[in-house]
This record gives structure tokens, sequence and C-alpha cells, in this order.
């Protein structure tokens, strides 16, 4: 929450550069307070575990969220029950024509087929082409951050030559950026992915900029220069054992994965996992909602689109 002070006190410049929100008398006076509205499209199989974890990185903070779950119409989930999806979800042509604050869009487990190949392509394409006038900042997640940087910028995939998988250290590029508020120069992330965007595309780009990667991991975050969109190659949002319970699943299938890097004790997977990663998700995601959807989304969302009716 911000902090509330004097118009003239000199402490408020030094917070100011330092990405601390403090907001005058004159601002608390005029200041209209609603809650934010945050859209989750789940394209992941299991919804339940994942909008739980989602929740709960959206969680610490004590701004009032108000969370809409969508899911696509043009595919049906089959590893959730319709009485949850029909008591909890809705769909685009339920909500196209309201605005939102922000939107995350989660990753999905077809990585490795072409974008034009997934069943629910054109109603993703629709719903990222409605989000630039309709939702203030949106934030993408693995397959889906993916699937934004093709759909938007034209950035394509390559397929790695195995699965990267484990919890890695990425470093940060842009360390002055608000939304690493916080943290220091690295973070952990975990990774499930086989495929990886190509980094001298997002280079050249003249719209997107690199905000941080690793030589072993690739590019991690990647954000428009406006602060409207984000992408990240890697999931947060994941249980302390969500890792090991697709290792084993994929044992189990006869797939023959290497162990989850970094992740067990000592490696062996006999052990527990290690959490390492769960302070960086909960402030990278509170940073999101602070600095780029609360304290910048405008108060009457109709603004968004330009729309004064």
């Amino acid at each position: 929450m911000p902090i509330k002070i004097s118009n003239d006190l000199p402490a408020r410049a030094i917070l100011e550069s330092e990405h601390i929100f403090v907001m005058t008398e004159t601002r608390a006076l005029h200041q209209d307070i609603r809650p934010l509205k945050i859209l989750i499209l789940n394209l992941m199989p299991n919804k339940i575990e994942t909008e739980t974890q989602l929740l709960r990185c959206l969680s610490n903070t004590p701004l009032q969220i108000e969370v809409t779950l969508m899911q696509t119409s043009t595919h049906k989930a089959k590893n959730t029950s319709p009485e949850h999806l029909l008591a909890f979800y809705t769909t685009f042509d339920e909500i196209k024509n309201e605005q939102f604050d922000g939107l995350i869009i989660t990753g999905a487990p077809v990585e490795q087929m072409p974008y034009e190949d997934v069943e629910y392509w054109a109603e993703l394409s629709q719903i990222m082409e409605w989000s630039k006038k309709n939702v203030f900042s949106t934030l993408h997640i693995c397959w889906g951050a993916q699937a934004g940087l093709y759909y938007h910028y034209g950035i394509e995939k390559e397929v790695l030559d195995k699965k990267l998988s484990g919890v890695f250290r990425v470093d940060i590029v842009t360390e002055k950026s608000r939304l690493f508020h916080g943290l220091d120069d690295y973070l952990f992330v975990p990774q499930s992915r086989h495929t990886a965007v190509k980094r001298d595309q997002v280079a050249n780009h003249p719209k997107l900029r690199i905000m941080s990667e690793s030589d072993e991991v690739g590019l991690h975050l990647v954000g428009d220069k406006e602060g409207r969109q984000f992408f990240i190659m890697g999931h947060h949002e994941y249980d302390r054992d969500t890792l090991k319970k697709e290792y084993f699943r994929d044992l189990e299938r006869g797939l023959n994965p290497e162990v989850p890097k970094n992740y067990f004790k000592d490696n062996n997977p006999e052990n527990e996992p290690i959490a390492r990663w769960h302070a960086y998700a909960s402030t990278l995601f509170t940073n999101w909602l602070n600095y780029f959807v609360y304290q910048t989304t405008p108060y009457e969302l109709k603004d968004l689109s330009g729309d004064e009716n």
C-alpha cells in the first residue's frame, strides 16, 4: 500500500526514486478506490491446481482484487470436472464487452505443436487482439508467453535439444525496472518446457526489451517498452512438488525423463524438493499488480478503449 506523506517532505523524491509508492496529501484527498479486475485465462489441463497457484501469487498484497476465471470454448478440459467449470469459469463471449485492469494467460501443454495447429489458436488470437483495448496490463506465462510474443510481435520459437526441467538462476538485466523492485541481482524460477523463443528476434525488435535471462535458461522475462505486456518463460507459480509430480508422471509413461536440476536435495529424486523460488514469485506478482496495474490503470476502465459510452 502507498505511504501517505506531506506534499513537501524532502524524503518524497528519494522514496519515489527507489520506486516506493508515496501518496501526497493532495492525491489522497482525491483518491477513489475500487477492486482491481483481474482476468485469468487458464489453459492448463488441471485448472484447479493452476488457479490455486496463481491466486496464491496474487494474494500477497492488501489491494482488493476481483478475479474472473476464463476457459476457452473451443477446447473442453478433460482433467477438470464440468461442474467446477460451470460454477467458476466464464468464456470469452461472456466477457468480451468488459474491461479489465490485468490479464494473466497461463501456459499450456501444446508447446511442441505449431501455433496454428492448436485447437483453440483462433480463439486465443481473438482474445489477445481484444486485450489490446480492453486490458491495461497482461502477464503471459510459459507457452502463453511464447504464444503472445508470436501473435503480437512475430517472434518464433525453436525446439530445445532436450526438455528444460528444474529450478534455475536467472540474472536481472533491467535492474532499475519496478517489476524487480525489492529483488537482488538474480532470482530463481522453475522451468518445464521443450521450446524457447529466438533471442535474436527479441533483441532486435524495437518494441521489446530483455529484462532477465541466463546462459542455461536463455530468455526468462521480456517486456514491451510501455509496461503493458510481460512475457515470462518459466513457472513462478509452481508449488513445491509440481516438478516432482511431472517427473514421476513422465517416468510412469516410460519417457525416461532427466531428474529436474537444482530441485531435489542432493539431486536425488528420493529426497524432497527444495523450494527456493516462492519469495521471488510473490515479489514479482506483487510488483506487477502494484506498479503496472494499480498505480497506472485508469479508474474508469471504459477509458481503456476510448469508449465514451
